[in-house]
């Protein structure tokens, strides 16, 4: 239980590793930032049965800048496995982190 790591400073495209979640309540939060200027990220949280197949669950964009941004949701499902997958990121610097609680 607790809060668990998905990503941490990225700053390119592509799939974290996957976590393993511990229960059906569970809450994702990206946050990230830019060190000059403006920016923006599109992070797909995936779900999996089996670590082979994965499915959206929800998508979190954000709207990057010099001061730290972040947006996230819950959900109540019982999916053994996650990651976060950033799909677009822009901006001089830009960064995100991305953590899974429950």
């Amino acid at each position: 239980m607790g809060t668990k790591y998905l990503l941490t400073g990225a700053t390119a495209t592509g799939a974290g590793s996957k976590k393993t979640l511990d229960g059906p309540f569970t809450s994702f939060q990206a946050s990230g930032t830019t060190s000059s200027g403006v920016g923006a990220a599109t992070i797909n949280i995936e779900v999996s049965n089996d670590e082979t197949n994965w499915i959206v669950a929800g998508t979190i964009n954000l709207t990057l800048g010099t001061t730290s941004t972040s947006d996230g949701f819950a959900m109540n499902a019982s999916w053994p496995f996650a990651r976060a997958n950033i799909t677009a990121i822009s901006g001089t610097g830009a960064a995100v982190s991305v953590t899974a609680g429950q």
